[in-house]
This record gives C-alpha cells, sequence and structure tokens, in this order.
C-alpha cells in the first residue's frame, strides 16, 4: 500500500493580468482561497511583494482577513511578511488581530528579503538600509506573540500578546536554512523561483536543527518547498497555459516586469532564446501536464527533497484554467 502523500498547499501572489485590474485579481483571489477551502488544501498563503504591476499582494494581512471571511478551514497566513519592511510590534498586532478574529487558522511566514528593488525598500523603509537585525526582530516577535510572564514587559503587543501564532522561516538561500534551524522554526524553502540550493540548504536546515535557543516551536525538522504546478486535462494543454508563468519569468530576466500575458505556442520565439533558458532553470521544480503526470512528478519531488509538506503556485492568464488546475491537483492528490 503507497505511503500517504504530504499534505498540499497554495501560495498566491494575486497575479493581475493583462487587461484586468487590481480589483479583479483581488476578487479572483479570494474566491480561489474559497475554492481551495472546499478542496482539501492544508493552508493560503499570501507573499508581500511591492512596486511591480505583476502581482497585486503587497498588504498580506488585510488579503488573510479577507480570505478569513470567505472560508472556514483551511489555515491561512503569509508566505511571507519581509520583516525588514516592518516593526516588529506592527507584525505582532496585525497577526495577533487576525489571531484574534479567526482563531488558530493563521501561520505567519518570514523572510529577510525586502520583496522589492532597493529603492522600493528603503522607502518602505523610509530611509536607507539598516543593519541586518533579522535574527532579533524574528525573536523580538516571538516575544511579543507569546503569552506573558509574570512580570508584565515595558511594551506588550495588544492584540497579539498570548495568540501563539506559529512563525515560519522563509529562505532561497542558505541563510533562512541556518535561521531556522538555530532558532528551531518550521522552514520554507523557495524552490519554485531559487532551485538551485534546495538540496543544500534543506540538508542544512535538518542537520543543524535545534532546540536548546529556547525560541523552538517545533520538536523536530518540518520543511515545505515551493513547486511551480499547471494541471490541464492533457500534458499539451498543460503546457501551452504554463507559458504564461514562463513569460512571467522572462519578465524577471529581462527587468520587464508586467501583467500576465496570454499564453503562446512558441516560447522562444515570444521571449528569445537566452531568456527561455533562464526560464527552464528559473522554473526547474515544476510540475505541468495532466493529472497523472503532475501527481507523479509531485511525488518525485517529495522524494527527492524528503520534505513533509508542498506549496504549489499558479499561474494562468485566465483566472477559470487556474480554479480548474486546483481542482484537478486536488482530485488527482486524494485531497
Amino acid at each position: 500500500m503507497p505511503s500517504p502523500r504530504v499534505p498540499l498547499s497554495i501560495l498566491d501572489l494575486v497575479p493581475v493580468a493583462a487587461g484586468t485590474g487590481t480589483r479583479t485579481a483581488l476578487d479572483q483571489s479570494v474566491e480561489l482561497a474559497r475554492l481551495a477551502d472546499s478542496l482539501g488544501y492544508h493552508r493560503y498563503w499570501y507573499a508581500e511583494h511591492h512596486n511591480v504591476s505583476t502581482f497585486a499582494s503587497s498588504a498580506t494581512s488585510l488579503l488573510i482577513g479577507r480570505a478569513a471571511e470567505h472560508t472556514s478551514r483551511i489555515r491561512l497566513g503569509s508566505g511571507g511578511v519581509m520583516l525588514p519592511n516592518h516593526s516588529p510590534l506592527m507584525v505582532a498586532e496585525y497577526y495577533g488581530t487576525l489571531a484574534e478574529m479567526y482563531g488558530d487558522r493563521i501561520d505567519l511566514g518570514l523572510g529577510r528579503a525586502p520583496g522589492t528593488d532597493p529603492r522600493t525598500a528603503a522607502a518602505l523603509r523610509r530611509g536607507a538600509a539598516a543593519d541586518d537585525t533579522f535574527v532579533q526582530d524574528v525573536v523580538e516577535l516571538q516575544r511579543y506573540l507569546s503569552s506573558p510572564g509574570a512580570e508584565p514587559a515595558a511594551i506588550e503587543a495588544l492584540p497579539g500578546r498570548g495568540t501563539e501564532v506559529p512563525l515560519w522561516m522563509l529562505g532561497s538561500s542558505l541563510d533562512g536554512a541556518a535561521v531556522a534551524a538555530y532558532l528551531g522554526l518550521p522552514y520554507v524553502f523557495a524552490s519554485h523561483f531559487a532551485p538551485q540550493l534546495r538540496h543544500e540548504a534543506l540538508s542544512l536546515y535538518r542537520s543543524g536543527f535545534s532546540t536548546t535557543f529556547g525560541t523552538a516551536e517545533i520538536e523536530r525538522p518540518y520543511a515545505m518547498a515551493g513547486v511551480n504546478v499547471l494541471v490541464a486535462p492533457t500534458d499539451d494543454e498543460a503546457r501551452f497555459l504554463f507559458t504564461t508563468a514562463q513569460q512571467m519569468a522572462a519578465g524577471i530576466y529581462s527587468g520587464r516586469r508586467a501583467p500576465l500575458p496570454p499564453p503562446v505556442q512558441d516560447l522562444v520565439a515570444a521571449v528569445g532564446p537566452e531568456a527561455a533558458r533562464f526560464v527552464d532553470d528559473f522554473q526547474q521544480v515544476r510540475a505541468v501536464g495532466s493529472p497523472e503526470t503532475v501527481a507523479a512528478g509531485l511525488e518525485a519531488i517529495v522524494d527527492d527533497l524528503e520534505v513533509q509538506e508542498l506549496i504549489v503556485t499558479t499561474y494562468t492568464f485566465d483566472p477559470a484554467h487556474r480554479s480548474r488546475s486546483f481542482t484537478l491537483l486536488a482530485e488527482a492528490w486524494g485531497l
């Protein structure tokens, strides 16, 4: 009898398709969260991005709150909050408020990158980049969310105190893996856009995991990996629809970011051979095809990376194709 499949979760950057607008993207996102809740996905996370017309996911706490109003079971969270952009106290208040309103369904994933370009990052911080205080900020944030001690603290997160919102560490390099291991937190590797160090980072996390620092939230390593996914009734249709995501990635290579374009028959003709090679490597952790093809591909990724959960991201020009993809995936995975 085959072993049980790992949980599947969804990462949403609230993509904006060409010819539509932000409100449409936001409405489509909440409908997809509602669908994911009904299909049995484990988590639905939003990723913080700024100053890019491709995505409408800058205010993660607002997106989570709206999704929570339209769902009942699925866990909701950030994948993640880019902590250098925010004070730990403000993050604790926002996510503590969500936990007080919606109970134990809220996750708080944290990243140390700004999620944008350097000038926008400086504007978010209202000044030049300061010294790297990421680890200290994570510890401070955790303290704000913890239950109060015998003596009241001088500064407390209200709401926030005592909510114990679970923290996750995100990473696309070895740094995040080292921090997650040192602090004893669950770890998510961004293999859907930074695949090169995935094996090394996950190995570092597992081998260095410790519960001795006093911040550990789990007893043993728990790792999740990001995967690019698109499911359609046939392999050929899925590969065709996936060219929207490939063109989006080519925009990262060229520096020309734009709303999601329609799919194309010839990717190389659309983006050029150099960009096409970049895209193939950039999105190498992917499962694209029929339900059977994608299920087998995801099983292979789980075996290869030895992770306890997958978080998948899907981009299509037509939102109906994205909804269909997640529906077919849920059926194929047995959610």
